[in-house]
């Protein structure tokens, strides 16, 4: 778990599109590394899942 809120705020670092502008939420980026992890590692698309559901809980 500890490895998956490193990444969380390593994302919020280089989520910036050219511009400079926040590119989507940091909750909505990790569901899209779950997806795509789903087929290949089922464990650790929900540690990503159950990752963005703690920062949404911490957020709201």
């Amino acid at each position: 778990m500890f490895a998956i809120l490193a990444r969380l705020f390593l994302f919020r670092a280089s989520a910036e599109d050219r511009r400079g502008r926040p590119q989507g939420g940091i909750a909505n980026r990790l569901l899209e590394r779950a997806e795509a992890r789903a087929g290949h590692d089922p464990q650790q698309a929900h540690e990503l899942r159950q990752a963005a559901a703690a920062y949404l809980r911490v957020v709201r």
